[in-house]
């Protein structure tokens, strides 16, 4: 007998003929002799619905009520589903993140789990029953609120609870067979891979590879969760995700058949929400990009690429530009304007219209041809770069928006990951 934890995404549960469509492969897993915990997101659409409705009421809702709202969808899910899994003779428990007892911070909209004490998820298994549990949210312990885990916050919520009972694997279920070496709807020739280490997905992640939340990766990693991404719409293996790139026994099969210390590509991936700002003229002293940084961090805004140009000789300045979510744009702009005269910049610039491209794969770094070939061939498609920043497993590069689906076709031909038969989307958008 396993402990399996199923994490169902949107479009797996998009209606009633989904939900039941899950419901069966839950009694599957059961009745296979295993202890079942599910996770679940809102139904289709249904966050984003709640969302314009509270816009046509407010421009600026409370973070509180606005979590307790977006906590709605997720609930409606969990209840359906339960009740799906006892039509088909199964006892079946639904519970908000709140009595599954995931704790986290108090930061309304993007929480972070603290703890997980999955006490009343256990008992649930140990009836017999199967636990559905409501993901992308928690509670503060201290204030008791309900608090929202941003972006993602199912597939968090559901590495957490396989954490917290120990599980043998965590089970993210999407709308596409695994983890792609592109997103299948830029790269229809784009191959699912059979095993990913850590390390790999969460470059992939974290250079916009949607299939899986970066913070689900990193949970993942920390707590040394097996994690199988596969498809909700048919029963075939899906992407392993586990171990660590330092292992020389974690290759793909097709990678034992390569040639020793070869580049090993992982995938492309590709990120098409993030922003660019420039401070342009900052004097080029000690100190100043550390303020530039504080400021930005103060204001809660990731970073991601920085670049820092040469210094001026005649005037003495540089220009300092780095990426972020746009999401974050505005307030980074708004805290920098705010300390113009301390810092003494001329001005800022800000740009909403580029892309990010990622190349991942492990062996890059002792590989110097990969290099050549990746800028080769965005040479090749008439691709201008803009920013460039590298790792062990990754070389990322910043373009312009509009010619950033191009880019990832000529760097996946490139590297000769394009496959003969084109991959299957099911439905929705991969998450």
């Amino acid at each position: 007998m396993a402990l399996i934890v199923q994490k169902y995404g949107g479009s797996s549960v998009s209606d009633a003929v989904s939900v039941q469509r899950v419901a069966r492969r839950i009694v599957e897993t059961q009745r296979a002799g295993n202890d079942v915990v599910v996770i679940v997101s809102a139904m289709g659409d249904t966050t984003d619905e709640l969302l314009d409705l509270a816009a046509q009421i407010t421009a600026t809702p409370p973070q509180r009520e606005l979590d307790i709202l977006l906590t709605a969808g997720e609930r409606i899910s969990m209840s359906l589903l339960a009740m799906a899994i006892h039509e088909l003779g199964v006892r079946a428990k639904s519970f908000t993140g709140q009595q599954a007892g995931v704790i986290t911070d108090a930061v309304y909209g993007r929480a972070k789990i603290v703890d997980v004490v999955p006490s009343r998820i256990a008992e649930t298994l140990e009836r017999g029953e199967v636990a559905i549990i409501a993901g992308f949210q928690g509670v503060h312990a201290d204030t008791n609120d309900v608090t929202t885990l941003g972006r993602g916050g199912s597939d968090t919520t559901a590495v957490a609870i396989a954490a917290g009972l120990n599980a043998d694997v965590c089970e993210i279920y999407t709308d596409v067979d695994g983890v792609f070496t592109a997103d299948p709807r830029i790269v229809p020739a784009a191959r699912k891979i059979d095993h990913l280490t850590y390390e790999e997905m969460l470059e992939l992640a974290a250079s916009g590879a949607k299939v899986m939340a970066l913070r689900a990766v990193e949970y993942a990693r920390r707590y040394a969760v097996p994690v199988h991404v596969r498809s909700s719409f048919i029963a075939a293996l899906g992407t392993w995700i586990s171990g660590s790139s330092d292992d020389p026994t974690i290759l793909n099969p097709t990678e034992r058949e390569a040639p020793v210390e070869a580049p090993i590509i992982s995938g492309v991936a590709h990120d098409d929400s993030e922003a660019k700002i420039t401070v342009v003229g900052v004097p080029d002293i000690p100190g100043m990009a550390a303020r530039i940084f504080e400021v930005v961090a103060d204001a809660g805004a990731n970073l991601d690429m920085i670049v820092q140009n040469v210094s001026a000789a005649q005037t003495g300045l540089t220009d300092i530009s780095f990426t972020l979510p746009e999401a974050d744009g505005a307030v980074a702009l708004h805290a920098l304007t705010q300390v113009q005269g301390e810092i003494d910049y001329t001005f800022l610039q800000y740009d909403d219209q580029i892309g990010k491209l990622s190349l991942v794969g492990a062996g890059m770094k002792t590989s110097p041809g990969v290099s050549a070939r990746f800028f080769g061939a965005l040479r090749d498609a008439g691709i201008n770069i803009e920013m460039i920043s590298t790792s062990e497993i990754r070389i990322s590069v910043v373009t312009r928006a509009d010619s950033l689906q191009d880019a990832v076709r000529a760097i996946h031909t490139a590297f000769g990951l394009d496959a003969d038969a084109e991959a299957t989307v099911y439905a929705g958008t991969g998450r």
